[in-house]
């Protein structure tokens, strides 16, 4: 008979989890905290170009977060064999849920039921985000069994980091940079929580995947098909990139801002980075750093554009003194 066993936080399992378990709780948020339609009169001020750009980078984030949620963290955390790890990637995974439906929040704000839905059949049928997601999900799929070899649960953990630390970030580009220069202001700072998030995904996933490389039989061997796997997705990053942002003239800026995250996700990863990078555009790196959010583990929860939860709306009786209960008082 199989036993069971029940996660004890009491013994620390490793020197990293508790901590970014914590971390996870203090960043909690959701969508309905926020109110995007403050940029209405923003977004109505963009170009068609520009607007064009902004659905396309964040339908294009929804597919990797909906593939985040629905497939790569229930698959990882299957096979992790510590379970207060496990608890950590369930947490995590729950807030890739969150992602996927606060893009649709935006654009519910923003833009039409119609536009929605063109900007999602694009999203289905455009070969480059399908790429995307069909390259990571193979390894995802590759643990749908009961037994894994540490190889392939190696790949798929480094396979989640490079979508969490690296492939999101042609996406995020958008947004950031719009902020950066006072445009979609109150819908970035929902991006920016996603990033502080993802950010925090891809250092804790890194670090489970470096306690795999450990392991390994092989270690080179497998580094150099991760590596193999980086080189497939830049390319296709590139072309992705280009039809994205060519019309509204950033290409070139996002692909040197893709370069840069690239090597976040090899740091990540534990190896040295591959790529130079000559400027990242300093109004998105910014983007990153303002006081809603920090694009490291230690960011803070956001205190702009909040909802209150309760609202008890005053009534022209509040203001009317009860004088017989007052008299009755003394």
């Amino acid at each position: 008979m199989t036993q069971f066993k029940a996660v004890n936080w009491n013994t620390p399992e490793n020197d990293y989890t508790a901590m970014f378990w914590e971390q996870n709780i203090r960043q909690f948020w959701v969508d309905t905290e926020y109110i995007p339609s403050k940029d209405i009169d923003s977004w109505k001020g963009l170009s068609p170009e520009i607007q064009e750009a902004y659905k396309k980078a964040l339908g294009g984030l929804t597919l990797l977060d909906t593939l985040q949620s629905h497939t790569g963290m229930p698959k990882i955390l299957d096979h992790i064999d510590s379970l207060q790890n496990k608890a950590v990637l369930s947490f995590m995974c729950m807030m890739e849920a969150i992602h996927a439906k606060s893009y649709s929040t935006i654009f519910t704000t923003v833009t039409t039921t119609q536009e929605i839905n063109e900007l999602f059949d694009w999203v289905h049928s455009n070969k480059h985000l399908q790429f995307k997601a069909a390259t990571i999900d193979q390894y995802y799929r590759s643990l749908d069994k009961k037994q894994v070899n540490t190889e392939d649960l190696y790949m798929a953990l480094g396979a989640s980091v490079l979508l969490e630390s690296f492939l999101f970030y042609s996406g995020f580009f958008m947004p950031l940079w719009l902020c950066g220069q006072g445009e979609m202001v109150a819908s970035a700072d929902i991006i920016k929580k996603i990033v502080a998030d993802e950010s925090i995904h891809g250092v804790f996933v890194g670090l489970l995947a470096q306690d795999i490389y450990k392991t390994l039989p092989n270690p080179e061997k497998v580094k150099d098909r991760l590596i193999n796997l980086l080189h497939e997705l830049y390319e296709n990053e590139l072309k992705y990139t280009e039809e994205v942002y060519t019309d509204i003239g950033l290409t070139a800026e996002v692909k040197e801002y893709v370069r840069y995250n690239a090597n976040k996700a090899l740091m990540n990863l534990g190896f040295e980075e591959i790529f130079e990078v000559k400027e990242v555009n300093p109004i998105v790196l910014n983007g990153l750093n303002l006081e809603t959010t920090q694009h490291d583990f230690f960011s803070k929860k956001s205190t702009n554009y909040e909802k209150s939860m309760e609202v008890t709306h005053l009534r022209d009786e509040d203001f009317v003194l009860d004088l017989e209960d007052d008299f009755l008082s003394i």
